[in-house]
């Protein structure tokens, strides 16, 4: 039989019933839940809509609750101890009841080296321990949520659980720390839910889980539930990450096909491929023309297809345009049990202003910059990360070891790298604040990246990092410990940029652009090069690749041959935006599928045998890419011939050496001596002037002789056929 107890001691005090009343208690735990007393355990519950309430113990009869005010409702068990299990069962006026666990029975989610390690940014397993994790506690069954929110005055947690009423399940603060924790028993994978924070500015917000692993298909917002843990069981890759480990990738092919998931293929009825799917299918397709790599524009969750992925709402969630985050492992795990590495972008420059994401989190400039001249993009109306907050350097710290983690990816192409170490970037004199030496690099961003790196290159052997970085900041790819940013790779945006412009030159004109495609020599060995032809190239008016080709239409053909034969031979690895093996007129659109059908006749056809044949010569020639990082590994033979504009050089590794010759004209040249690096008879390893590859056929009958004569500065020299618009890779028979 249950005690009487005076009203004082059932109920709290009154601040604390009516700051839980309005929402507004930083630890519900203190009030809610089951609380020692004499000779007994007194236990509230709280809903302010409920006209009754059982407390059901777990072994004992149900017990009626005594009303309190503002929605509380209490009871005393005699003889009782905690811990102490039970449920509640609320009646309604409409003669419905809601039968639940207690959230406020349990014990804190998060340990003091959990908090400690958030509170001085340095958690790199911060997944495991904020957002959304099933897991049992005290033998039940539920969801542990966590989030940074420092500022909130008060943060509870709505799904459909609860019916989206942020009354009934306020989240307890663990002090200092930011983190606000719930258990929330009885529910699992698949709930849907969001954050109600209340800022310190007295919003309300409703804010998507910075560290959700799972989201809605735009245009809803949620974060979904999902188990990490359930996903990891399914992995078969390991003879591939065993292999990547033991991997040198800087004297290793690398040719990597960058795809847009969305628009590279669809379902005859339009809709998009899932993840498995299209694993299935790259995998089909760069095996077909060589390709080492994908390189996935960010999958990242996103709500704005226009943007690409550039613009980030989930961080931690593989997008579910195109299934569950299972699935997104299940393509990984197919592409590396076809011997296909996975690359993605990855956004830690800026995020945009959506107000249920990252946006003023808790009412504050909170994964913002507070200044608005470091924390407001000017050029994409998005906003900076605060690179120098300890809690936000760790959030994209450990996101980048999360997709290495947890979906086991190869490596991370870091987008608009420029614009993290500039203060300056796109800001007029008056709208940036120096450093504080008084310079224009970003040092709190520079930190940053060479933490990511150094972590990187530290916990996952083989893995790479790549800087998509367009300015001539030094040391991109230099080791951290030698005073540079630690990236493994840097896009060579100057190739890509002079290349194309020589090549949408009007051969005549070309001896007047020369230097073109001989500056790159300056510089190539200042750092770890891709070669990228990427999708920046073909949008906004820019055109198609071969619609930036001049001439008629064989013409465009021979020069788009010719520029991929130059990319490469070229020292650096390679990196080919989708829809360039289909010569498509028309420039990307994101919103429709690559017109496949065009590849299948004509030209267009046999541009998909050159490059095919380009990729296996390119993975098959250990001249093209051994050596890499050593001097010898490209030399000019002629880099001055300007009036006939043809270019040769040397590609070597070790005794195995090709040369390559390229002429820039639709002029076939008879007679070209040519230096070579040995006597006796060579071979066209490849001549992209073959019928078989939509050209007029013209060369050298498969091979030449040699002779000891010197030429060029080399020992022996052979008299040649340039065919037009071409380009010949001669190797020793």
């Amino acid at each position: 039989m249950v005690q009487p107890v005076t009203q004082t001691e059932l109920a709290p005090l009154p601040a604390d019933r009516e700051r839980l009343a309005r929402g507004e208690h930083h630890d519900p735990h203190s009030v809610l839940g089951a609380h020692a007393a004499a000779d007994g355990t007194v236990v509230r519950a709280f809903h302010p809509d409920a006209a009754g309430v059982q407390l059901l113990p777990a072994d004992g009869a149900p017990v009626t609750m005594q009303p309190l005010d503002h929605g509380l409702w209490a009871a005393f068990l005699p003889g009782t101890d905690l811990p102490l299990d039970y449920r509640l069962r609320f009646r309604f006026a409409d003669g419905e009841d809601w039968e639940r666990d207690d959230p406020y029975r349990f014990l804190p989610t998060l340990g003091e080296l959990d908090l400690h390690l958030i509170g001085e940014g340095s958690h790199e397993r911060l997944w495991e321990v904020l957002g959304a994790h099933p897991r049992t506690m005290a033998d039940t069954a539920g969801v542990a949520f966590a989030v940074w929110a420092p500022n909130a005055r008060s943060v509870r947690i709505v799904g459909d659980f609860d019916r989206w009423d942020g009354r009934l399940f306020p989240m307890r603060s663990l002090g200092a720390s930011g983190v606000w924790e719930l258990f929330v028993p009885s529910i699992g994978p698949g709930e849907l839910y969001k954050y109600e924070i209340l800022g310190r500015d007295g919003t309300l917000r409703l804010k998507a889980d910075p560290l959700a692993f799972s989201m809605q298909v735009r245009p809803e917002t949620a974060s979904r539930v999902w188990d990490l843990e359930a996903d990891a069981v399914h992995w078969t890759d390991q003879a591939w990450m065993d292999e990547r480990a033991a991997h040198d990738p800087y004297r290793s092919p690398m040719a990597i096909y960058e795809v847009h998931l969305g628009s590279w293929m669809r379902n005859p009825d339009g809709s998009w491929l899932g993840y498995r799917q299209a694993g299935e299918k790259l995998a089909e397709h760069c095996h077909r023309f060589g390709f080492t790599h994908v390189e996935l524009l960010p999958v990242a969750e996103h709500p704005f297809d226009g943007s690409w992925g550039y613009q980030v709402t989930g961080y931690y969630a593989p997008t579910a345009r195109f299934g569950s985050p299972d699935d997104f492992r299940s393509m990984v795990d197919a592409l590396h049990n076809a011997g296909i590495g996975v690359i993605v972008d990855w956004v830690p420059a800026h995020f945009p202003t959506d107000d249920f994401a990252l946006r003023r989190f808790d009412g504050t400039p909170l994964y913002e910059h507070p200044d608005p001249q470091r924390g407001e993009h000017p050029d994409w109306g998005t906003l900076i990360f605060d690179f120098g907050r300890p809690e936000v350097r760790n959030f994209l710290v450990a996101n980048a070891l999360f997709w290495l983690d947890r979906y086991h990816v190869d490596g991370l192409r870091v987008d608009a790298v420029a614009s993290m170490l500039y203060l300056d970037y796109s800001r007029e004199e008056g709208e940036w604040t120096p450093n504080r030496y008084g310079g224009n690099e970003n040092l709190d961003a520079i930190a940053f990246l060479r933490e990511v790196n150094e972590k990187v290159y530290g916990r996952y052997p083989g893995a790479v990092t790549i800087a998509e970085e367009s300015t001539a900041f030094p040391g991109v790819s230099r080791p951290t410990y030698l005073g540079g940013l630690g990236f493994g790779f840097k896009w060579d945006m100057g190739w890509m940029h002079d290349t194309l412009a020589y090549f949408g030159e009007d051969p005549v004109h070309r001896r007047f652009h020369h230097d073109k495609l001989t500056f790159r020599g300056l510089y190539m060995r200042t750092e770890h090069f891709v070669l990228p032809l990427s999708h920046d190239e073909v949008v906004h008016g820019k055109g198609s690749l071969l619609g930036k080709m001049p001439g008629d239409e064989w013409q465009r053909f021979a020069n788009l041959r010719t520029l991929l034969a130059e990319m490469y031979t070229q020292p650096g690895k390679k990196l080919l935006f989708m829809g360039i093996e289909l010569a498509d007129e028309q420039e990307w659109d994101h919103d429709r599928p690559l017109a496949w059908e065009i590849g299948e006749s004509g030209l267009r056809e046999a541009l998909g045998r050159y490059l095919a044949d380009l990729g296996a010569l390119y993975r098959s020639t250990p001249a093209l890419w051994a050596a890499e990082p050593e001097p010898e590994t490209f030399a000019w033979i002629d880099a001055s011939d300007v009036e006939a504009s043809v270019y040769s050089y040397i590609r070597r590794a070790g005794d195995e050496v090709v040369v390559v010759v390229l002429n820039m004209t639709p002029v076939p040249r008879h007679g070209y001596r040519l230096g070579l690096p040995a006597a006796g008879r060579w071979v066209e390893a490849l001549n992209s002037d073959s019928e078989h590859y939509g050209g007029s056929n013209l060369g050298n009958l498969g091979g030449l002789v040699a002779e000891d004569e010197s030429w060029h500065g080399q020992p022996a020299s052979a008299s040649l056929t340039l065919p037009p618009l071409a380009a010949l890779i001669l190797r020793p028979a």
